[in-house]
């Protein structure tokens, strides 16, 4: 009798915990969907288990507010849980938390491993918040909260540290490739390439040359026609669709790069965002996130209301058999039904049958047009003012 009471109790506990456990699962999706629906952007990779007739949290997530509620409605499940989240920025960092890039173009990766796909990059100067470290790698998030792992081209560093770096006077490269050099000389030998949007610290002048050192401690001499004074830069900024155009120009020829954002190399969407960066906007990484976006001028084919400087996506639109829209292509409209664009390489296309440069592909993949200019406060937009990352 006692072994059949003993079996009867077992199995409802079994029951119990396969209940809790199903439970957890659906609040678990929820959770994701509510505080991390994009991985790009956020991590929550949480499950839950059960040992020894115990609820079991695994895992790691870098939003606070997505732990604290995860807590919260395991115990009001449970009861009883075992806490084993990892909240990032890990606690092993300690207040090394921070970062700045010191490489031109640092590459960012999917997984911490050099044969993984290339996502994004960051580039000289750019602040960032490190969330864990594996190895030589280290997990970060960049301004525009793209998450992944870079191997080196990061100086840590604490709050204190990057509040302090952060408000030394720098430099912005403006040419499209430089080098800074060893001696204020055009002979010198090279200290690093640098690309479009690379920052450096000022120590100084010397002639011609602007006396510079990067987050590594590195010095150089950069010359005053590749780089202007960041002061005098976002001084000088006026966004306007003409512009945009003129900036985007300027990358001509540059070949297409999957997840480059630097003038070495550029996607469709690091190549719109690097032409907004330059003008002192950050915009999101990915087409898929920039479509978010803006004002909406066109989803019709009509690009009579298009501006310069707007961002025209392309695609494959929701259907019945696959009711989701995916955006996998963005480019910048230049007037006259012209866009410019990276597909093999930097260059102009027309969505007009009539002109030599028709690119029948992108019109008859194309999504919608979307106002940039005008719409910075918006979601999505933001300046490097009120970037969290640029106003410690």
């Amino acid at each position: 009798m006692q072994k059949i009471f003993f079996l009867f109790v077992l199995f409802f506990s079994t029951l119990s915990v396969m209940s809790q456990n199903s439970d957890m699962d659906f609040v678990i999706k929820l959770l994701k969907e509510k505080y991390a629906p994009d991985s790009r952007v956020g991590v929550f990779n949480v499950e839950a288990v059960e040992q020894g007739g115990q609820l079991i949290l695994k895992g790691k997530t870098n939003s606070r507010l997505a732990y604290d509620d995860l807590i919260l409605q395991a115990k009001a499940i449970s009861g009883i849980v075992r806490d084993s989240i990892r909240l990032l920025p890990d606690r092993e960092l300690g207040d090394t938390v921070w970062g700045v890039i010191y490489n031109s173009a640092g590459t960012l990766r999917a997984e911490p491993r050099y044969g993984s796909e290339l996502v994004s990059q960051g580039l000289l100067g750019m602040p960032v918040m490190i969330l864990e470290k594996r190895g030589g790698w280290w997990r970060i998030q960049t301004p525009d909260k793209y998450i992944g792992w870079m191997n080196g081209s990061v100086k840590a560093m604490t709050k204190p540290e990057l509040q302090q770096y952060l408000q030394k006077p720098k430099i912005i490269v403006t040419s499209v490739f430089a080098h800074s050099l060893e001696k204020p000389e055009r002979d010198s030998l090279p200290v690093s390439d640098l690309v479009t949007g690379n920052m450096l610290m000022i120590k100084g002048a010397n002639g011609e040359f602007y006396h510079v050192e990067y987050p590594d401690g590195r010095e150089g001499y950069v010359s005053k026609s590749d780089a202007v004074e960041t002061t005098e830069w976002l001084k000088g900024i006026k966004l306007t669709g003409e512009s945009i155009v003129n900036t985007a120009y300027r990358f001509m020829g540059i070949p297409y790069l999957w997840g480059g954002t630097s003038s070495r190399g550029l996607d469709c969407s690091g190549f719109t965002k690097t032409v907004y960066f330059m003008h002192g906007v950050i915009l999101a990484r990915d087409a898929s996130q920039q479509v978010h976006s803006g004002k909406l001028t066109d989803d019709q084919g009509d690009f009579s209301n298009a501006l310069p400087g707007d961002l025209l996506f392309f695609g494959s639109k929701a259907t019945d058999d696959n009711p989701e829209e995916k955006v996998v292509h963005v480019g910048i409209y230049i007037g006259n039904n012209r866009f410019i664009h990276a597909s093999d390489y930097i260059h102009v296309s027309s969505l007009d049958p009539a002109d030599p440069l028709y690119d029948g592909y992108n019109r008859n993949r194309y999504l919608r047009t979307k106002r940039i200019v005008g719409m910075v406060g918006t979601s999505g937009i933001e300046t490097i003012f009120e970037n969290e990352f640029y106003k410690q």
